[in-house]
């Protein structure tokens, strides 16, 4: 019987984790898709997500738990998009400050 509820609240708590990644990273990559702006954000940061990300990813794979698998897929998504373009705006950036 407590290993019953163990794993609900494991279940619980898990469900509620990977919906606040994922809502958390939701608005960031939406601004940065509209806007294109990156300025403000740190690239070492969304580099770093991103590769967690796809670790945990991998992890789901591996030991066949969807939701990890799911949510860290959407993770990595989103960090890519967003490390992506703060590459090149920052590429682009150092080329108009050089013909200056």
């Amino acid at each position: 019987m407590t290993d019953i509820i163990t794993d609900s609240w494991s279940n619980i708590i898990g469900t509620l984790a990977s919906i606040s990644l994922v809502f958390g990273y939701l608005p960031q990559t939406i601004r940065t898709i509209r806007t294109r702006s990156t300025d403000d954000i740190a690239t070492g940061t969304f580099l770093l997500m991103g590769l967690g990300g796809f670790l945990f990813a991998v992890q789901g794979a591996l030991t066949g738990n969807l939701p990890l698998l799911c949510t860290n897929l959407l993770t990595t998504v989103m960090s890519s998009i967003i490390f992506s373009i703060k590459m090149y705006n920052d590429h682009f950036k150092g080329k108009r400050r050089n013909k200056k």
